[in-house]
């Protein structure tokens, strides 16, 4: 709770004012809390033994205004400390994900995405209540303790000992529990972190989770983690329930001491009915804030639990470093030289040797798995080779700022992403939207016809996933998203393997247009949309077996003549 305390404390400097309101409302909750058990002295003394008719005027105003009192506090530390957790939260979740946004695209194959989006909602919102409420009720409780205390030990000192030496015969156990369920607060945030990715992947698969029928085993392997859930939750309720019968023995116990001694002392007329009374009253709402304090550290654990996987993410660093100069200028050729690239203990890529040059179109062609989108990924700094250089003007890669070398470089992948907003925005998306760079972008795209014809053109909105329109439609809003922002290198990443042959050549000849200025990468398992290309590069298992033309690859090459021969199939 320490490590937790440390880490958040700091955020408070930014919300002094409310802070301070909060406050003023805890103190007058504290003392309207103490103030209702001390009143009850002049109440049974001045009121109903010695018959006092001026203090039987005043003192009902007086209880009236104790409670208001508390009550007005407690609206007041109520609204001020959850305003301040919420924000503190809101701050804390835009830096979680801005840290998840710049991590290296290994990261994220390395985790769920159902784990990620676990960790930015349910482990951030499970601190939330730490942060506002526990810490309300942890400060507000501690000022009712004390000013009870004063009034138990104002009543009566000796009678105080008898009723506050249990105390501490308490902690122990109450430690134990907070033990416990903080073990419990890690398996739960796990089980809802699974149970996040499973149905994550239902939403995303529906389609196929439909058409083979397997709604019954996705339900079934829901249904299995989530009554582990429930297991992992009851044990956590039966933990955190123990606290008040516990502090309801103890409490009984102390109670019974002091009536016992307590009794005697106004039977010997050495303390008054009131101060009896009073000290009692004191001394049983004082275990109202201690078991709350108690159950409190219980919910703590949850917290703590949760900021433990997040401070997790935190901790990742890139292993990728951000070089320091800005790409601006116009890029003439990239330079592959003795090119190495694993993945863990795989070799992805070995001894890679190619020059890339301004106004060319490069065909790289060979089996999955061969090596293609890996020599992609590092063109985008997506990965670093272990061996070798990657030049761009005969300057190292790793010298340029992500943003200056992605700006230039666009990518249409086989999957298209399509964001639920409108065909504007999604095609410049990432930058400023501007309408005529839209309608050129969607012109060089061959795209501008069949948007001008929606219900709203360019402002239609797309469903998610762009469900609305064809497969070759989405293919064409993707290239004319890497166009809108005039990059100098292009990356067709089997943009046309899923298409019709009409798609197909319809995004080959837009291919053939957009490639004159331009370095223009093309991953193809469809040989008929390279044929133009000014280099086909062969891969198998990593290497570059053949470089030419297609002419000369079916003369000189068997490997491609072997991929011609399949695709002509």
């Amino acid at each position: 709770m320490k490590q937790f305390f440390k880490q958040y404390i700091p955020y408070y400097k930014n919300y002094k004012r409310q802070f301070f309101f909060a406050l003023i409302g805890m103190i007058m909750v504290a003392l309207g809390t103490s103030g209702t058990a001390y009143v009850i002295k002049p109440v049974l003394d001045e009121i109903f033994i010695n018959k006092d008719e001026t203090m039987l005027q005043v003192l009902p105003l007086v209880v009236v205004f104790l409670y208001a009192l508390k009550g007005f506090g407690g609206y007041i530390q109520t609204y001020y400390i959850s305003f301040i957790g919420s924000d503190i939260i809101r701050v804390v979740r835009d830096k979680f994900l801005s840290h998840i946004l710049v991590q290296d695209i290994k990261f994220f194959h390395e985790k769920h995405g159902g784990e990620l989006l676990s960790r930015v909602t349910n482990d951030i919102s499970a601190i939330q209540a730490a942060v506002s409420s526990h810490i309300a009720v942890i400060i507000m409780e501690i000022f009712t303790i004390i000013a009870l205390v004063f009034v138990v030990i104002y009543q009566s000192p000796m009678l105080a000992f008898y009723g506050l030496v249990i105390l501490p015969v308490i902690i122990y156990p109450l430690s134990l529990l907070a033990k416990k369920m903080k073990k419990l607060s890690h398996e739960t945030q796990e089980k809802v972190s699974l149970l996040t990715s499973i149905l994550s992947e239902i939403f995303n698969n529906v389609e196929i989770i439909i058409a083979n029928n397997s709604q019954k085993k996705q339900s079934e392997d829901f249904q299995k983690i989530n009554k582990e859930y429930f297991q992992i939750g009851i044990k956590g309720v039966k933990t955190n329930a123990l606290v008040s019968p516990l502090m309801e023995i103890v409490g009984a116990m102390a109670a019974a001491t002091v009536i016992a001694i307590g009794g005697m002392e106004v039977i010997k007329g050495n303390m008054t009915v009131g101060s009896f009374f009073s000290f009692m009253t004191a001394l049983f709402m004082l275990y109202t804030p201690i078991k709350r304090l108690s159950t409190v550290y219980n919910k703590f654990q949850g917290a703590i639990a949760a900021n433990e996987r997040i401070n997790d993410i935190f901790s990742q660093k890139n292993e990728i470093i951000e070089g320091k100069d800005n790409l601006q200028e116009d890029i003439q050729t990239i330079s592959f030289e003795n090119i190495a690239l694993k993945y863990g203990d795989k070799i992805a890529l070995k001894d890679i040797n190619l020059i890339a040059n301004k106004g060319e179109k490069i065909a790289l062609v060979g089996d999955s798995g061969g090596g293609k989108s890996s020599l992609v990924n590092l063109i985008l700094r997506f990965y670093d080779p272990y061996n070798g250089v990657l030049y761009f003007n005969n300057k190292d890669i790793s010298t340029f700022t992500f943003k200056s070398l992605r700006d230039n470089i666009s990518i249409v992948t086989q999957r298209v992403y399509i964001f639920n907003d409108t065909v504007a925005n999604n095609i410049a998306f990432g930058e400023v939207m501007d309408e005529k760079k839209v309608k050129d972008a969607l012109e060089q795209a061959h795209a501008l016809a069949f948007v001008e014809k929606l219900e709203n053109g360019i402002y239609t909105n797309l469903d998610e996933f762009g469900s609305n329109l064809s497969g070759g439609q989405r293919q064409r809003i993707a290239i004319a998203r890497a166009l809108y922002k005039k990059p100098q290198i292009l990356i067709f990443d089997e943009a046309t393997s899923a298409l019709d042959n009409e798609s197909e050549s319809i995004i080959t000849k837009v291919l053939d247009e957009v490639s004159a200025d331009k370095i223009t990468f093309v991953i193809a398992h469809r040989l008929s949309t390279i044929k133009n290309a000014d280099k086909i590069i062969v891969f198998k298992d990593g290497q570059i077996i053949c470089k030419g033309n297609e002419e000369s690859l079916l003369e000189g090459c068997e490997e491609y003549k072997r991929l011609h021969a399949h695709a002509s199939m």
